[in-house]
C-alpha cells in the first residue's frame, strides 16, 4: 500500500475525512493491540497508518480554518 497523496484527500468530503480518521485511529489501535500480543505481521504499516492520518488531521483542519475566514 502505498502512501496516499494529500490531493486525493483533498478531495474528499468533511464526512469522508471524519470516517477516515475513526477507521485510521481504530487501525493504529489494532496495529498497538496486535504489537502487545505479538502477533504483529507487517510492522511498516505503523507508519503508514500515521502518515495517513497525519494528512486527514491536516485536510481537516484547513478545511476549518477556511470555513471560519469565510
Amino acid at each position: 500500500m502505498a502512501r496516499p497523496e494529500i490531493a486525493e484527500v483533498r478531495k474528499l468530503s468533511g464526512d469522508q475525512i471524519l470516517e477516515q480518521i475513526g477507521a485510521t485511529r481504530r487501525e493504529l489501535f489494532d496495529l498497538r493491540f496486535q504489537r502487545a500480543t505479538r502477533r504483529l505481521e507487517q510492522p511498516h504499516r505503523f507508519k503508514q497508518a500515521r502518515i495517513k492520518l497525519a494528512q486527514l488531521l491536516t485536510v481537516r483542519g484547513e478545511q476549518k480554518s477556511s470555513a471560519s475566514a469565510s
